[in-house]
């Protein structure tokens, strides 16, 4: 039976779902306002390994992520840069998608946006300001009254006494206590607004997650999950919002993956000490290098921190190439289907069914490996891909995947599409394609006639 720690309980529980054979799971996902980080990669990638397993584990599995874009963020973004915000998101949410993809993330059943679910937000707030939760102020906001729900605090340990006494909460004469937070924003001057009874405005941010939960899964959730640092203020207003308006349960199991850290240090853009995967991916081989690190994101258990440096990267990334090398000396024989009573297919399920223990299934890995370079086994080398398979590993061709020999041809296709670019006179999207290029190490040369050649440095 699967078992998931839950950050509610603080307990390891049997994943039991609300329909039989049928599990929910939202996962908060990206704010579409620049490119996201590794350690947004981090939480993403954990969630898909979540979702893969969960499937083969025999579940249908109704995965929804959403996307954020509407925000005060993105407004800002959006400014600085003089473009619309449809435009900025629409063109994040496309970066996004390709970067997911390069992870080799699968979509999710759902991709709700915040846009498309303003209603609902705005039924949500109605119901709240109808059992005295939700209160207008005097500035057309509307606040969430955290003193008026009981629970407040359940999800993260956080008692509102020890808030108001321990932290610093900004000071706001509309609301009528520190800690009540913004569900809806009245509309300011050049910002997008929607129609509602509370009048012209926007939602807050916590309340775009309860209306796109119900929308899309029910009012109530087998699993939602997001990083360690959303359980407070974002989740824990979630079950404020849901539970306060709805009465009953959100969550059966919230689940939270820890931190990425640099040179032991939290990554975050407020800190400045972060990279994009973006980033990330262009200096490694484009054959092998989505792989290296999601292989590197889940080697670590999604609850333990773990320690972004190059070096953490490609020790990950030779522990991988030493696997497909086997793949490559022993192919894997055809036609063989997954036997869950081997020795070692038996402890990569106990293990995955361990709260998704990772390291102990990378460590069946590790043991195959071993054992189908000793025995040339096939049989072996097949079960090594298959369970690798289970969460996202070891499926690209091995003698490509030893040789990176892909590279020149993605590169080509890129110099090839940076001339097309020129030629229709696309000049920022050539030169966003030289940038990528040289980031990932390869310098252009613009010869006479319109030919162009690279070079790697």
């Amino acid at each position: 039976m699967q078992t998931i720690y839950n950050t509610l309980s603080r307990l390891k529980e049997p994943l039991k779902p609300i329909v039989p054979g049928r599990v929910s799971m939202y996962v908060c996902g990206p704010t579409v306002y620049d490119y996201f980080h590794i350690g947004n990669a981090r939480t993403f990638t954990v969630f898909d390994m979540v979702y893969r397993w969960l499937t083969a584990s025999g579940y249908r599995v109704d995965y929804a992520r959403n996307v954020t874009d509407i925000d005060d963020k993105i407004i800002e973004r959006a400014n600085a840069n003089g473009e619309p915000i449809g435009a900025l998101t629409e063109r994040m949410t496309a970066a996004m998608h390709e970067d997911f993809d390069r992870l080799k993330l699968l979509r999710p059943t759902f991709e709700p946006r915040a846009t498309q679910h303003v209603a609902g937000m705005l039924d949500i707030i109605r119901m709240l300001e109808d059992k005295g939760i939700a209160y207008r102020a005097p500035n057309g906001d509307v606040y969430y009254a955290v003193r008026k729900f009981a629970g407040y605090g359940k999800l993260s340990r956080k008692n509102p006494d020890d808030l108001i006494a321990g932290e610093r909460v900004a000071v706001d004469t509309n609301k009528r206590d520190p800690l009540d937070f913004a569900l809806w924003k009245a509309a300011k001057p050049q910002e997008p607004h929607w129609p509602s009874l509370f009048g012209n405005g926007r939602p807050g941010w916590h309340i775009e997650c309860s209306a796109m939960c119900r929308a899309v899964l029910g009012e109530t959730l087998d699993i939602h999950g997001g990083g360690w640092d959303l359980q407070f203020p974002h989740h824990e207003n979630e079950i404020a919002q849901s539970e306060g308006a709805l009465g009953h349960a959100f969550v059966n199991l919230w689940m939270h993956a820890a931190f990425l850290n640099f040179d032991s240090e939290k990554m975050s853009k407020s800190l400045g000490n972060f990279f994009t995967i973006r980033e990330v991916l262009n200096k490694l081989n484009p054959v092998r290098g989505g792989e290296e690190v999601r292989f590197f994101l889940l080697r670590g258990h999604y609850r333990s921190e773990i320690n972004y440096t190059y070096d953490t990267l490609m020790d990950a990334a030779n522990a991988l190439m030493g696997i497909y090398r086997v793949l490559k000396d022993v192919p894997p024989a055809q036609g063989i289907v997954l036997d869950w009573a081997h020795p070692l297919a038996a402890r990569f399920k106990a293990a995955m069914d361990d709260d998704f223990d990772t390291p102990a299934a990378f460590a069946v890995l590790f043991e195959l490996r071993d054992e189908v370079r000793r025995s040339g086994d096939a049989h072996l080398s097949a079960l090594l891909k298959a369970l690798g398979g289970m969460i996202g590993l070891l499926q690209a061709d091995p003698a490509a995947f030893v040789s990176g020999a892909e590279a020149s041809i993605n590169v080509q296709a890129l110099v090839d599409e940076r001339n097309a670019a020129k030629k229709a006179k696309d000049f920022a999207r050539a030169d966003a394609i030289r940038k990528d290029l040289d980031a990932m190490g390869i310098v252009l040369e613009d010869k006479p006639g319109g030919v162009t050649e690279w070079r790697k440095k």
